[in-house]
């Protein structure tokens, strides 16, 4: 393949991911007719449409959709082993780009990134908050944290946290108004602060066991939010009853502004893990936070085990 030929190839790309010339352009150094006329020769000379082009926008066609799924991991896997070789000279250094729920972000990924940011001053972290299961490759993201079960079979995957415990809190206040619950199925009688799912639109149905035997409770009541740190505020403005991780409610039942109830039915999760796509190498830089949090876990459950 001629020099030109993969210039060329790598340019779609680019147009493809920002869907306008002009922004290509400006990526590649490059004027917009310049880039337009690029682009014009590399489908004549395939003989194919790879671009549809309105006055608006830029679009690839079912052609040009197809030769991107090829292009894009191809190029990916070259920026990487260039990043891994570069890394072989210099220290871990580059864009990290996460994807993750909010409270594996807070409880998991910030506490340890202040002293990773010190330790690796080339690494630049960029974290987007997303409680639904993005598409990584797609969406380009380096790696994602999700509860273990709910991650792809055909990722690589890290386990970064402990095990996770449901609870199911409220007020003083909201019980000295109503009667605690003995049993989740006596919450259809109270006011549940609902979670709705980003993705699906549907309501979280609260997850229970008994004896090892999982079942699930639909509750009912006036508030529903789709982020865990509003449900929270919500039950601490005495709003109703929530249902929590251990450790957003841990601090708040100590110094009895919330009151924990149902422990024996509620249900210990499987931790976080990270994830990421299977690659030939992986970047250096992603290699040194996956080691930054397993440290953490370790430290985590060498903790949890003493106290056991």
């Amino acid at each position: 393949m001629k020099r030109d030929e993969l210039n060329d190839l790598a340019a779609f790309v680019i147009v493809a991911d920002e869907m306008s010339f002009t922004r290509a352009a400006s990526k590649l150094g490059m004027s917009p007719s310049a880039l337009s006329h690029a682009m014009k020769v590399l489908e004549d000379r395939l003989g194919l449409q790879l671009l549809a082009r309105t006055t608006r926008r830029v679009s690839t066609t079912e052609a040009g959709e197809r030769l991107l799924k090829t292009l894009r991991p191809a190029f990916e896997d070259i920026s990487a082993e260039l990043t891994a070789l570069a890394g072989l000279r210099d220290k871990p250094a580059g864009t990290l780009r996460i994807t993750t729920p909010r409270h594996a972000a807070t409880s998991v990924l910030w506490p340890m990134l202040p002293g990773f940011l010190s330790a690796y001053s080339d690494i630049r972290v960029e974290i987007t908050i997303d409680e639904g299961l993005s598409d990584i490759i797609e969406s380009r993201y380096d790696a994602g944290i999700r509860f273990g079960e709910k991650v792809a079979k055909d990722m690589v995957t890290v386990r970064v946290s402990s095990n996770i415990q449901v609870a199911i809190v409220a007020s003083p206040s909201y019980f000295a108004d109503h009667p605690v619950p003995n049993t989740p199925k006596d919450l259809a009688e109270h006011r549940c602060i609902n979670y709705r799912f980003s993705t699906s639109g549907g309501l979280y149905l609260w997850e229970f066991e008994e004896g090892g035997r999982p079942f699930q409770v639909r509750v009912d009541g006036p508030l529903v939010f789709n982020d865990g740190d509003m449900i929270l505020a919500a039950a601490l403005a005495e709003q109703g009853i929530a249902y929590l991780f251990e450790d957003q409610i841990a601090d708040y039942v100590v110094e009895g502004q919330l009151i924990r109830i149902l422990t024996e039915w509620c249900p210990t999760f499987p931790g976080y893990y990270l994830y990421h796509p299977n690659r030939r190498q992986t970047p250096p830089a992603l290699t040194a936070l996956v080691n930054a949090l397993q440290v953490v876990l370790q430290k985590s459950d060498e903790t949890q085990n003493s106290i056991a």
